[in-house]
């Protein structure tokens, strides 16, 4: 909640939006379903079994997960959030480049994109 929030928050988007998600528990949850309804976007979730769909967000995590080598218990929750939060924020959105975007970080591609509602800044 708290993510989808800050996420909502900074992008500011037009009703409609289509938020993809696997059917994990958090994201099938009546309050989070209630959460999309309020800020009228759409929930879209693959079939039962069908790990397509969420090819993307499973990339993501696999590289945060080794990028960051989270097998290692280090510090505290709230340093480690601290730490994932970074490099989100300023490594991986800003920094570093992602095949999918012509080698491009998201801002950089962002800024070039047709679509300045997008902006990640």
């Amino acid at each position: 909640m708290d993510a989808l929030n800050m996420a909502w928050q900074r992008r500011q988007p037009e009703a409609g939006l289509l938020h993809h998600s696997d059917r994990g528990s958090q994201n099938t949850r009546d309050v989070y379903r209630r959460a999309l309804e309020r800020l009228k976007a759409v929930q879209s979730m693959s079939n039962k079994g069908a790990c397509w769909d969420n090819a993307v967000q499973e990339s993501f995590f696999s590289t945060l997960k080794v990028e960051l080598d989270l097998q290692l218990a280090r510090g505290t929750r709230a340093q480690t959030r601290s730490e994932v939060c970074e490099w989100i924020e300023v490594f991986y959105n800003r920094q570093r480049r992602h095949s999918s975007l012509s080698y491009r970080s998201p801002v950089a591609f962002e800024e070039q994109a047709p679509y300045p509602e997008l902006s990640l800044h």
